[in-house]
């Protein structure tokens, strides 16, 4: 037996004696508890395995359709497209710059940003080859949101703010959520040529019209505009009253008289109340454009009708004539019309008074018209000024003495003929002159 062999048996005599001694130190107890630890670990080894393996199989066996809705976590932006890690599944979500938003962007990251949480909906499929990718659309979920929001604002007349973005020759491209359109006659009650004033501008508009199949909104801003200036109207019509002075622009003029803006409503001043001058043409007294004051003289809040006076604004003619003429005082005057009962006479702008037919001459006068002219230059006497009535009683004859009479010659008639023959009175005049007949 060689050294070596010797020291391999002695080697492992030691060992088998260690081996021994474990075994005689371990008592049962111990051993069995050391039996049921190594046992838990590998039924945990075992559970760990089992978990994991199951955890994998559930997300392998998750399945997406086109139009599904689904939520993820945004892991990378990238300058064409955006990857989420979709909830609950080992797919991965692609999110193509076009379907980011409908507004029009440079770079994904104007939108989203890396941890941010998305809501989207499956546009395509690709599982094929273990790919497991989802091409998704935050932008189509938000406009099959906005169209179902677009719809009942519709159907309940409601107001919404949309922003220009655009602006065509036709009207006004506005983004309500989608892509909405509002044309230049529903733009305004009245004609819009600078349709550029609205560029970028928030505007209130109502759905006048949508077609989701087709992806058509079209937007009205026209009803609201109408909507705020007759609550206007009727604000402020049932602040006026009637025989108060405000001040008002003539905007139109017709032959029976002028229209009067007054902030929120127009009211008509007729031909009649324009001047206490008789007027034959509308335009002969205002113009469009002219600032005017006027009476209101009645407001009708159903009808939306506002009757006007220029002329009853102003201090009136007649009120100035009685501050700079006294009665008895004479002056001279202007035939205007002829009466079967006497001649008015214009004795100042505006201010006619009253020549009874009694008043005319001293003589009997049977017809003005027997001794007048209209449009004739006459002096009058101011016999009463009734400040109340505004009347204005004259006086021809009173300007002329009573021992004038009329001038026209007396007509005589005489005998012309030659014949000195004596007449029947000649022969019978003395004697009948005793005669009681």
């Amino acid at each position: 037996m060689t050294a070596d062999n010797i020291l391999n048996e002695e080697n492992n005599e030691k060992n088998d004696e260690l081996e021994n001694s474990q075994v005689e130190v371990n008592s049962p107890e111990e051993e069995n508890q050391g039996s049921q630890e190594q046992q838990s670990q590998e039924d945990d080894s075992t559970s760990g395995g089992q978990d994991d393996s199951e955890a994998a199989s559930e997300g392998s066996d998750v399945s997406f359709n086109e139009g599904d809705k689904v939520t993820g976590t945004v892991f990378k932006v990238e300058d064409k497209f955006v990857r989420a890690h979709i909830d609950g599944s080992d797919f991965e979500g692609i999110i193509p710059i076009s379907q980011v938003t409908n507004k029009r962007i440079e770079h994904p990251n104007e939108v989203v940003a890396e941890d941010d949480s998305i809501e989207a909906v499956v546009i395509k499929v690709e599982d094929e080859n273990e790919r497991h990718n989802l091409i998704l659309s935050i932008r189509k979920l938000e406009e099959d949101q906005s169209y179902d929001s677009l719809i009942t604002a519709k159907e309940n007349d409601e107001t919404l703010e949309g922003t220009v973005m655009e602006v065509v020759q036709a009207g006004l491209v506005v983004d309500v959520g989608v892509r909405g359109f509002i044309p230049a006659s529903l733009l305004s009650d009245e004609y819009v040529e600078d349709l550029e004033q609205f560029a970028g501008q928030t505007l209130e508009v109502k759905v006048e019209d949508i077609d989701k199949d087709k992806n058509r909104v079209i937007l009205n801003r026209k009803k609201i505009i109408e909507s705020q200036k007759n609550d206007e109207r009727r604000g402020q019509l049932q602040k006026l009253t009637a025989d108060t002075i405000v001040e008002g622009e003539v905007v139109r003029t017709t032959n029976f008289g002028a229209f009067i803006n007054l902030g929120a409503i127009d009211g008509l001043a007729h031909i009649s109340e324009l001047s206490y001058e008789r007027v034959e043409k509308v335009e002969d007294a205002v113009n469009i454009g002219d600032k005017v004051d006027v009476k209101i003289l009645d407001v009708d809040v159903d009808n939306e009708r506002v009757s006007l006076s220029i002329k009853q604004a102003q201090a009136s003619p007649f009120e100035l004539f009685i501050k700079e003429h006294d009665e008895g005082e004479t002056l001279e005057g202007t035939v205007k019309r002829l009466v079967d009962f006497g001649a008015f006479v214009e004795v100042a702008p505006g201010v006619e008074g009253l020549v009874h037919v009694s008043e005319i001459s001293h003589d009997h006068v049977a017809q003005p018209a027997d001794v007048l002219d209209e449009g004739e230059k006459i002096q009058v006497k101011i016999l009463s000024l009734n400040a109340d009535a505004e009347k204005v009683s004259l006086s021809i004859k009173e300007t002329t003495d009573p021992g004038e009479r009329s001038t026209a010659p007396s007509k005589v008639y005489r005998d012309e003929t030659e014949d000195d023959r004596p007449t029947l009175g000649d022969v019978f005049g003395d004697r009948f002159k005793n005669l009681d007949l």
